[in-house]
């Protein structure tokens, strides 16, 4: 009656190990490491980054205890923090002689000290979030004015490329707070640029306007498209603000958006802020521009991308007008020209295209370059000759391997910020107050384990022990999961954890209480066992589904620390309905359940009804 089959326990202690085997990278610590990333997105970490990184820890005499790559980057392991700020130094100096120009980003962070076999196994810490691990907190403030003036600044050359291409005369073009205005020397001039410029730009609104000064044609941002343009500059900003805090190896960064023009980023663990600052603040723009031969006359100098072997970069001058900026491009991917040589196929919208095939069609013969722009210096990632007249399609062929190619698709595609950004608010949380939440969080758990764990064994005796067994094992299982899932833990998610264990005993009380109900019915100790498990089990699924659909609706409506305190809430229920029923019944099972003539359980004073029942006398009322 009370037994289970030989398989019910191989599935509880594979469950004991696993939870154990995923429990215990929480336990190690973390270590202090210097990372070192690209800072230019024409700088790639390989393994060439590597052997420069362990030359100038072996040339500086600093001792190491793991060097290697990790995703993008180069994470160097220290044993404590003074060899990791001497280190970041050594490595600085080495990677960066020049402190104007620095290729690579060398940035302080923490590491776990998991061992590498468990790694391997994907047994791994749980992420912590900014309130326990320490880190950097900024709110941000997206220059909607400026993501507008860079939007009126496009359709004020749209609007001349496209009034030369029907050769209507026009006086001036003038850019404008919220539009542009064109001077035209007659209505009959300003009617047929409106009905050309309506067709080609639909966002703004043209009205013919005649002054004093004569005929001119206002276009303005018609109200949805400057609110299109505001939602777009922010999500942009969003996820190119995704991409840089990668480079800092931050685990479960939060970006997110607040109010209309603002967003909240929070990068848990790292120590370094002015680098955060910096990196978080880049700025990338790519442009096409012809190429000016004599660099006396180029309206700007920049190198070109130094090639294998190449030391000393070659300067290119470029003349002033922009054929195309990186937000025009729809497309940029690594491909194979007709002569199966690696090229990068390049698609640009209408208005870019159209610009490209008249500039192309003069320029026949003629170098073209493109530009990528960072931290305010620009750097020729392609210098090509223009073979033939080409517009929204073209190929950038030389002599590239087919991974220079793939480089320099992604170069072309790279994110750049759709308005400026500035830090209005910065606040930052010392690992040692991380430390002293993460201290105070555990003693509250382990402190109400402990009570609860008194009470049971004190209330239920060795019910109360498997109880409390089975208490422990839900909790097991709970990091357990947590750390599989990588998920982040928080302040709100350790209150989810006290919260769970509560909860959970609660069904072992239920339960413990059934079989007294029944030792008391007259059921012999085998029977009472057996049907309090199964009545009880009705009662605790109705309760635990209930706060389950609280739990799910947090989770889907919440945000921020809300989400947290619902992930760990609901992983709780899953958990804590397996070891209060599954786990707990085994222990049960494994004790009695042998036992043929079992005469009595530990369970604590069951009151049997009907005995020392007071009497009321009719007489006395």
């Amino acid at each position: 009656m009370n037994r289970y089959p030989w398989w019910k326990y191989a599935i509880l202690l594979v469950a004991l190990l696993l939870g154990a085997l995923y429990t215990a990278p929480n336990f190690f610590g973390e270590a202090p490491a210097v990372q070192v990333s690209s800072g230019k997105s024409t700088v790639k970490v390989d393994d060439t980054t590597l052997e420069r990184v362990r030359g100038a820890l072996t040339g500086a005499n600093i001792a190491f205890d793991v060097l290697a790559i990790e995703g993008a980057s180069v994470r160097v392991r220290f044993a404590d923090t003074d060899t990791q700020i001497k280190a970041k130094d050594a490595i600085g100096r080495a990677l960066n002689p020049d402190p104007a120009d620095e290729r690579f980003i060398v940035a302080l962070n923490l590491v776990s000290r998991t061992p590498k076999w468990m790694a391997n196994l994907r047994a791994l810490p749980m992420y912590l979030g900014l309130d326990l691990r320490g880190g950097v907190h900024f709110l941000m403030e997206v220059d909607m004015r400026a993501a507008l003036r860079q939007q009126i600044d496009g359709y004020a050359s749209d609007t001349r490329n496209a009034l030369r291409e029907k050769r209507i005369r026009f006086a001036g073009i003038t850019r404008e707070t919220e539009g542009v205005t064109v001077g035209l020397p007659d209505a009959a001039a300003a009617d047929t640029a409106r009905d050309l410029l309506v067709a080609r730009m639909p966002a703004m609104q043209w009205t013919v306007q005649t002054t004093p000064e004569g005929t001119r044609l206002v276009g303005r941002l018609q109200p949805q498209a400057v609110a299109e343009i505001q939602k777009q500059a922010l999500s942009q900003n969003i996820e190119t603000l995704h991409k840089r805090v990668n480079e800092l190896g931050v685990a479960e960064p939060v970006i997110q958006q607040q109010g209309l023009n603002r967003v909240v980023v929070q990068l848990p663990g790292v120590q370094d802020t002015a680098r955060a600052k910096t990196i978080i603040g880049r700025t990338a723009t790519l442009q096409i521009r012809l190429v000016e031969t004599d660099l006396s006359a180029a309206a700007e100098t920049v190198p070109e991308r130094l090639g294998p072997g190449e030391t000393m970069p070659r300067m290119v001058g470029l003349k002033r007008d922009v054929i195309a900026t990186g937000e025009q491009l729809v497309q940029a991917s690594a491909t194979i020209d007709r002569d199966q040589r690696p090229a990068v196929s390049v698609r640009l919208n209408d208005v870019a295209g159209r610009a490209m095939r008249q500039v192309t069609r003069e320029n026949l013969g003629k170098p073209m370059a493109i530009v990528l722009y960072e931290k305010g210096k620009g750097e020729a990632i392609s210098v090509a000759t223009i073979q033939g007249e080409f517009g929204n399609d073209f190929q950038i062929t030389g002599n590239f391997t087919p991974q220079e190619t793939a480089d320099m698709a992604l170069l072309t595609r790279a994110g750049a910020l759709a308005a400026p950004m500035e830090i209005i608010e910065e606040r930052t949380i010392g690992p040692s107050l991380g430390a002293e939440n993460i201290k105070m969080g555990f003693n509250s758990v382990l402190w109400g384990f402990i009570a609860i764990a008194v009470f049971m064994c004190g209330y239920y005796l060795l019910f109360g022990v498997f109880s409390s067994v089975a208490l422990a094992f839900n909790l097991l299982c709970l990091i357990a999961l947590l750390s599989l899932l990588q998920a982040t833990l928080t302040l709100p998610g350790i209150a989810a954890i006290a919260l769970t264990l509560g909860m959970a005993i609660d069904a072992n009380v239920l339960i413990n209480e059934r079989v007294r109900e029944e030792l008391r019915a007259g059921l012999s100790p085998q029977q009472a066992i057996h049907k309090g498990y199964e009545a009880a089990w009705g009662t605790i699924l109705d309760s635990n589904v209930t706060t389950l659909i609280a739990g799910i609706a947090l989770l889907a409506f919440g945000s921020g620390p809300v989400r947290g305190f619902a992930v760990v809430h609901c992983l709780g229920i899953l958990t804590s309905m397996f070891s209060a029923v599954v786990f707990s019944r085994g222990l049960v099972n494994l004790w009695y359940g042998r036992q043929k003539r079992l005469k009595s359980v530990s369970i604590g004073q069951v009151w049997k009804g009907g005995e020392a029942r007071p009497q009321l006398d009719e007489n006395k009322l």
